[in-house]
């Protein structure tokens, strides 16, 4: 396996093993403004989908929304998720710093089976994967427990083609809650689903491991993300029965959900935008802290196909140095980076000045 970069170029037109980037000189005044036209199609081709670039074409319905149907089943378990977190909280001085060790481990484990896995791979098929490492993301994604990957796949790219519009099933212009947890517990958009259903999905479909999983996500579920991280440190080590199954599998699960849901909330509001302020998701380094590298979401949505999810390579970046760990290990290949000088024609010809300021 070959661990290389594969690279757009910019200033001229080029064809490269990603795509083609063309440049032309506007003229604004008496300034005059370089542009380079990303042909994304092009680009998106290269990895054999394009489901995951915005769609310029779709228009919301006209009339009023539809009324919001309540999961209650959603909304109960939830709570007491997040109930049993905090009580988990009041135990963490009591446990022994192996189960803190394991917790933060599984959580590091689970964390990457959505950034790494359901997220660059397979979402946005970012880089390649062997299947040694599409097993372990996937056993990593089951921990995890944030749907089967085909299931988050097809939302994150309705979510990518269709952003803050009806059909995006976390759309932020329904506000904070929605995005974070509220689009769990009611019942989703009409668009959500019509969209959903007519994108091509047969990547992951023919992926075995996906399918896999897929037919036996509930019992992987119940064994990796709940019993397996409660068992090990009542039986190596004797912490207490109640310690091991509240911090290492209740805590470090709703940490992970709200780790993942901050993506979807505080990067699509609180932030710059340096590549593209014309749409919503932004720069926020302290999302990419707690998610891995995922906060980093401006250049992501302007960029999706790039596996770094950033320009800065590993910095607030731990999925990166994951990929390119698994590619110097022969795992992993074919990783996607956009050109500096692409980034940068963007940056000034949509961005909203703040690269200039660091």
């Amino acid at each position: 396996i070959h661990c290389h970069l594969s690279k757009e170029f910019s200033s001229t037109s080029s064809t490269t093993a990603v795509g083609t980037v063309t440049s032309r000189v506007t003229r604004n005044g008496n300034g005059v403004m370089e542009k380079d036209l990303l042909n994304h199609e092009d680009l998106a081709g290269d990895r054999g989908m394009i489901d995951d670039l915005f769609d310029e074409t779709y228009r919301e319905k006209e009339g009023p929304k539809p009324p919001l149907r309540y999961v209650w089943r959603n909304i109960i378990l939830m709570s007491l998720l997040h109930l049993g977190a905090l009580f988990a909280l009041t135990l963490i001085p009591s446990a022994k710093i192996q189960t803190l060790a394991w917790a933060l481990l599984c959580f590091l484990v689970s964390a990457l089976g959505i950034t790494a896995g359901s997220h660059r791979l397979w979402s946005h098929r970012s880089y390649k994967a062997t299947l040694p490492l599409r097993i372990f993301l996937t056993i990593a994604n089951s921990m995890a427990f944030q749907n089967d990957i085909y299931e988050w796949v097809r939302d994150h790219r309705v979510h990518h083609k269709f952003s803050e519009t009806d059909a995006d099933p976390h759309n932020a212009m329904r506000g904070f809650f929605f995005s974070h947890i509220g689009w769990l517990l009611v019942r989703k958009h009409p668009d959500v689903i019509e969209k959903g259903q007519k994108l091509d999905l047969s990547d992951i479909k023919a992926d075995k491991v996906v399918m896999f999983q897929r037919r036996y996500y509930k019992p992987s579920v119940v064994l990796l993300c709940f019993t397996l991280p409660a068992v090990v440190p009542w039986y190596f080590w004797d912490e207490s029965i109640v310690i091991s199954f509240f911090i290492p599998a209740i805590l470090r699960y709703t940490i992970g959900l709200n780790a993942t849901w901050l993506v979807n909330s505080a990067a699509h509001m609180f932030g710059n935008r340096p590549y593209d302020q014309n749409i919503n998701p932004r720069e926020n380094p302290l999302v990419s802290l707690g998610a891995l590298g995922e906060g980093f979401h401006n250049y992501h949505h302007t960029f999706p196909y790039d596996y770094s999810t950033s320009e800065f390579g590993w910095r607030f970046n731990l999925t990166t140095a994951f990929i390119d760990l698994m590619c110097l290990l022969g795992l992993a290949s074919d990783r996607k980076k956009v050109s500096k000088e692409v980034i940068l024609a963007r940056k000034m010809r949509t961005g909203d000045g703040s690269h200039k300021s660091g």
